[in-house]
């Protein structure tokens, strides 16, 4: 079924895009078949042996995909699938072809039931939370389906901040039972014998838990997020806030019955939040003349309702709660989809000015008319069947039950008051309005909310069937009073006698509505409150108060801590980090037992220098001398590698620290010679006890967290499984392009960001240009490292000439470099060139031998490309851009995209020849006078590397070099 609803979810656009809004309709068939499928399934069987499945997820964790179908979860997944289909069904006649983003809302919408089955059917706590989330943010852009309108984004922003907060408390909650049961799996959690004695933590927990069923349902304090939701389009209204979404926290508190049996006082915050919520919302529901916003508010007075009685956790009180839950999916939904056919017909959903409502369109009056009857709890129809079980079932159990009940008894008046208020305003006539005009509605509009509404005129005739369903899962909980049925006909008692209350009172305040109206405006905080004090009276504006009062808070504190400086951000986290470690620190030995303090003289050596080369990048004033400083610290780890018997670490530590200085001194070009302004000497003892005291904790940390190997080293077992798994002696490189190669591939793609990045920063206009080669060089205009003008030298001197020597002649001047004669004469090192002749290909013959000795010895393709970098780099230096053009006439895209192509090509192969991705493959070649030579797999992976670190290399030098060069020459012609 989730997997149904993923796909649908993600053809829904392409569907739209071809059938408009008629793709509602086959994207209604997976909805309604998976209702089908539920339907074929006896829920009675499912209260003693639920059917369940787990796929391991994150084994690590003990996390698994986890999903259990037991009766709660049955008729939960059931209205969510249903109901589901048919507001599919009823957004096809609902929505125009014309509506902007429908794609995107079908998307949405049948995501958001996947995710609400997902969320009844999971048994992981952590699946839960998954489900849980995912309703939050498909209810989210659902919400805020109408971008344009600032109602929508605040309602969307109002709902995903309340139902978050909520959320993430109930996951703290959930992980706390948990770790207390030693199990993630919920149907464990709440049948583990802990909750017989529950303490102080466990309590903690299950306040946190039913926080986040608090603020999914909407009870106080933040109901106020539904009836803004109402800003959304009418099919999301009739599916997410009447039969889905808002039931996802009564249903959490149904699944921990078992649990809250063992916690009263945690039933009585229920009940006592639930029946204020219930007022509430009923009293706000008189209020209201747009009949949406009349229902919304009608929503939040039922949930408070299901919720109190949920939270019972009694046999009685949770059979009965779910068969109210039952009821008001098929009166809410269908009440919603009226008024959406209302609004799209009439224009307007004002009680004031709908007048002749029920005479233009009868039909769909008569279905508001039995949902809101159903609603108000009118005889026979099921809305009344359930109340009256929930009436008695409070009435059996006695004690603070019954004052409960008194409660709920009023809110019901209200209910009905409402509900008179909404048929008469819908459908009646409006004094001084104008009569609508008819209009006509097609039966495929009409058609969804009367089959829904059609339950809850037909429920009443299967109650002995439906309560054996419902109590297949309440009767694992304790039974109070001498138990209770749904009965279309009930037994006389005070039960039937409240039923007969409500529906008096609810009638006699109909009567008085104008009376009642007034009274209503006259104790209004809106009437006598001050701006101040309202905002402890509407919980909206005390939100909103509070998010205005965070950002504020938040503009006050971050330009303390962000002040565009790095040294003064840099040296904030130090400080935060010095002080989160410091106190655990000092709960520790000054030093641990086996600690050793030298393994190899050279170390006494090479520490000092190294501390000193620290020290003294730290002080200086220059940034190049820094540089060099900073590298000499590089080079002295390296040797401390070399002494520890890591050569492959060794050489690319050295290689890295070469490259690193070079690409810096290019930097350098661009920044001043000299840092900025020393800080006051205050400040300067300030930034050395940070440095100071951050040097503390990270070697004190790296020394106790060798101190805490309870294992053995890996190497020693590495040894053998290179060799015969591998192919090769050296461990290292064997681990990087074979054991560990997806990291090694993770590693290369983060170069190729990188280079990207660093290019997208230089580059002004456009990044891949023409290699300009010498022979196409204008002589007349070239020279880089411009000559000074006041230079003097003969002619000749400045004449260059590409072409042979046959066409040239004899006097043509001859350079050790391709391009030596694009620079100015005075800005050329002979010296340079001669050794750059010399040492260039040499350079490129060792990287060549790295990467093919990297198998067995020290080197690799990582190494290999570094230093034939490091040769392009001496090229560069030596002959300027046009001689590195000369050494590597291929765009640095190209080679990198080799490289990578390479990498990827290494991994697929080994597929064609029988093994698995990424699989070692060792094919051997006889090759004259040479013999058998191996040619493993391992070597085109490695090869990829290597193009990739030399396409970095040449992106560095292009970038940082060549096109640096060409903005100060544009600087020096523009002055």
């Amino acid at each position: 079924m989730l997997l149904a609803h993923l796909v649908a979810a993600l053809v829904a656009p392409i569907l739209v895009r071809a059938v408009g809004r008629n793709a509602f309709y086959p994207l209604a068939l997976v909805p309604a078949a998976s209702a089908v499928w539920l339907a074929t399934i006896d829920p009675r069987t499912l209260g003693e042996a639920p059917r369940e499945v787990a796929v391991p997820w994150i084994p690590a964790f003990g996390i698994d995909l986890a999903f259990r179908l037991d009766t709660l979860s049955w008729v939960l997944a059931l209205i969510a699938t249903g109901i589901g289909a048919i507001v599919l069904l009823y957004c096809a006649r609902y929505f125009k072809d014309t509506e902007p983003g429908l794609g995107r809302f079908a998307a949405v919408l049948t995501a958001f039931a996947g995710a609400m089955v997902g969320l009844v059917l999971a048994d992981d706590v952590m699946v839960i939370y998954t489900f849980w989330e995912l309703t939050t943010v498909f209810s989210y852009l659902l919400i805020g389906h109408y971008q344009d309108k600032q109602a929508s984004r605040r309602a969307a922003l109002n709902a995903l901040i309340s139902t978050t907060a909520g959320g993430l408390a109930m996951l703290v909650g959930l992980l706390m039972v948990a770790s207390s049961a030693g199990t993630l799996r919920l149907s464990a959690i709440v049948a583990d014998p802990m909750w017989q004695d529950p303490g102080p933590y466990l309590i903690t927990a299950m306040v946190l838990i039913l926080a986040g069923a608090t603020t999914k349902s909407a009870l106080l304090p933040t109901h106020f997020w539904l009836p803004g939701a109402m800003a959304a389009p009418t099919p999301v209204s009739a599916y997410l806030h009447a039969a889905a979404m808002v039931k996802a926290g009564v249903y959490l508190i149904l699944r921990l019955a078992p649990a809250l049996t063992h916690l009263e006082i945690l039933s009585i915050i229920l009940a006592v939040l639930g029946a204020a919520t219930m007022l509430l919302g009923g009293w706000r529901a008189l209020r209201q003349t747009d009949i949406k916003l009349l229902l919304a508010y009608g929503t939040v007075s039922q949930l408070g309702f299901l919720a109190a009685v949920a939270g019972l956790a009694t046999h009685d009180a949770v059979m009965a709660g779910l068969a109210m839950l039952i009821a008001h999916a098929v009166f809410k939904a269908p009440l919603f989809m009226v008024v959406g056919i209302i609004d799209k017909k009439f224009g307007t959903r004002d009680l004031r000015v709908l007048s002749g409502v029920g005479k233009a369109a009868p039909v769909v009056a008569v279905i508001g008319i039995v949902s809101a009857a159903s609603m108000a709890a009118v005889p026979p129809l099921y809305g009344f069947v359930a109340k009256e079980s929930i009436y008695t079932a409070l009435w059996e159990a006695g004690g603070w039950q019954r004052g409960l009940l008194f409660a709920l008894v009023a809110g019901s008046v209200l209910t009905v008051a409402y509900s008179w208020r909404f048929v008469v305003g819908a459908f009646g006539p409006a004094p001084g309005a104008p009569r609508v005009a008819s209009a006509r509605i097609p039966v495929l509009f009409w058609l969804p909310p009367a089959v829904v509404a059609l339950g809850t005129v037909a429920l009443p005739f299967v109650t002995a069937p439906l309560e054996e369903v419902l109590r297949a899962y309440s009767s694992v909980l304790p039974e109070t009073g001498e138990g209770i049925y749904l009965a279309v006909i009930p037994h006389l008692g005070v039960p039937l006698l409240l039923s007969l209350v409500t529906l008096g009172l609810g009638a006699a305040l109909c009567a008085v509505a104008k009376p009642f109206a007034k009274l209503q405006k006259k104790v209004s905080p809106l009437t006598w409150a001050s701006e101040g004090a309202m905002d402890a009276f509407d919980a909206e504006r005390g939100f909103r108060r509070i998010l205005r009062s965070t950002d504020a808070l938040s503009v006050a504190i971050t330009p303390l801590f962000q002040r565009g400086s790095l040294p003064y951000t840099l040296g904030t986290m130090l400080v935060v980090l010095v002080a989160l470690v410091a106190p655990v620190a000092l709960t520790q030995s000054p030093l641990p037992d086996n600690l050793v303090l030298f393994q190899h003289p050279a170390e006494m050596l090479v520490l000092p220098v190294a501390a000193l080369a620290a020290i003294g990048a730290a002080r200086s004033r220059r940034r190049l001398r820094a540089v060099f400083l900073i590298t000499v610290t590089g080079y002295a780890v390296a040797v401390l590698f070399l002494a520890a018997g890591a050569p492959d670490v060794a050489t690319t530590q050295v290689l890295v620290e070469t490259a690193m200085t070079v690409v810096l001194v290019l930097v350098l070009r661009r920044l001043p010679i000299h840092f900025s302004r020393r800080p006051l000497r205050i400040g300067s003892w300030g930034r050395w006890g940070i440095a100071i005291a951050t040097a503390l904790v990270l070697c004190g940390g790296t020394l106790y967290a060798a101190d805490a190997r309870y294992r053995e080293a890996l190497g020693k077992g590495l040894i053998e499984p290179a060799y015969e798994q591998g192919g090769g002696h050296n461990v290292v490189n064997v681990t990087l392009v074979d054991a560990r190669v997806w990291d090694t591939m993770g590693e290369i793609s983060v170069l190729l960001v990188v280079a990207t990045g660093v290019a997208s920063l230089i580059f002004v206009t456009r990044r891949e240009r023409p290699i300009a080669r010498v022979r196409d060089i204008d002589s007349s205009r070239t020279s880089i490292w411009r000559r000074r003008a006041d230079s003097d030298l003969p002619q000749n001197a400045l004449d260059f000439d590409a072409r042979p020597d046959e066409v040239a002649g004899g006097n043509r001047w001859r350079t050790w470099l391709s391009a030596g004669l694009t620079l100015a004469p005075e800005r050329r090192m002979v010296i340079l060139e001669v050794i750059t002749r010399i040492v260039f290909p040499m350079m490129m013959m060792f990287s060549v031998y790295l990467l093919m000795a990297g198998h067995n010895l020290p080197g690799g393709g990582f190494a290999g490309g570094l230093v034939a970098g490091l040769a392009l780099a001496v090229r560069y230096l030596a002959g300027g851009r046009y001689e590195l053009s000369e050494a590597m006439p291929l765009q640095a895209g190209f080679v990198l995209g080799a490289g990578m192509a390479l990498a990827v090509a290494s991994g697929v192969l080994p597929v064609f020849f029988g093994g698995t991705i990424f699989a070692q493959v060792t094919p051997v070649v006889d090759v004259p006078l040479l013999g058998e030579l191996k040619f493993p797999i391992a070597l085109l992976f490695d090869l990829g590397v290597y193009l990739v670190v030399v396409g970095v290399m040449l992106d560095f030098l292009r970038t940082l070099g060549a096109q640096i060069d060409q903005q100060q020459e544009a600087d020096a012609d523009a002055r």
